[in-house]
C-alpha cells in the first residue's frame, strides 16, 4: 500500500476524524483554529490514493516544548504503522524546529496509543483526574535530546 504523508489542513483532519468512532466528541474546526491561533503548528497527514487516513496535530506551548495535541488513524488502516510513522515525522521536525522536549496526554480508554508511547521512549510525566480512570488523563514527554 502506497502512503503519502505531508503537511495537511483543518479540513483533511475533520474528514479523519469523522471517521474515527472512539471520538465521541468530535473535534470542531473552531476549537482547531481556536488551539493552534498565535501558535508554531504542524498538521501530518497520511494520504491513500488521495484520501486522507490519519492524522497528528501539535503545536508549541513554549520556546523549548511542542505539545502533540490530537490525532487518529482511520480504523481500516490500523495497526500498519501509519500512527508510528506519524510520530516519527512529528519528532523529527520538532527538533529541526529547535524544541527539547515533546508532551501529549491520552487516556486509559486507548490503550494502543499508551503502549505506542511507552514503547516509542515517552515517560509519564502527570496525570489529569477528570472524576474516573477512562476520561482521566494521563501525560507523557519525551527529550528530544541537545
Amino acid at each position: 500500500m502506497q502512503l503519502k504523508y505531508q503537511c495537511g489542513t483543518i479540513d483533511q483532519v475533520l474528514e479523519v476524524d469523522a471517521q474515527i468512532p472512539e471520538f465521541a466528541r468530535k473535534t470542531t474546526k473552531a476549537k482547531i483554529i481556536t488551539r493552534l491561533a498565535d501558535a508554531n503548528s504542524l498538521i501530518l497527514v497520511a494520504s491513500h490514493e488521495g484520501k486522507p487516513i490519519a492524522y497528528k496535530l501539535g503545536y508549541q506551548v513554549s520556546k523549548d516544548i511542542f505539545y502533540s495535541w490530537i490525532g487518529g488513524v482511520v480504523p481500516a488502516y490500523r495497526k500498519q504503522g501509519i500512527a508510528s510513522q506519524l510520530r516519527l515525522r512529528q519528532e523529527a521536525w520538532a527538533i529541526k524546529n529547535g524544541y527539547k522536549q515533546l508532551m501529549v496526554k491520552s487516556m486509559n480508554r486507548y490503550p494502543a496509543m499508551l503502549q505506542l508511547l511507552i514503547s516509542a521512549g515517552y515517560q509519564i510525566s502527570g496525570y489529569q483526574d477528570k472524576g474516573d480512570p477512562d476520561s482521566s488523563k494521563i501525560m507523557f514527554s519525551k527529550c528530544l535530546g541537545g
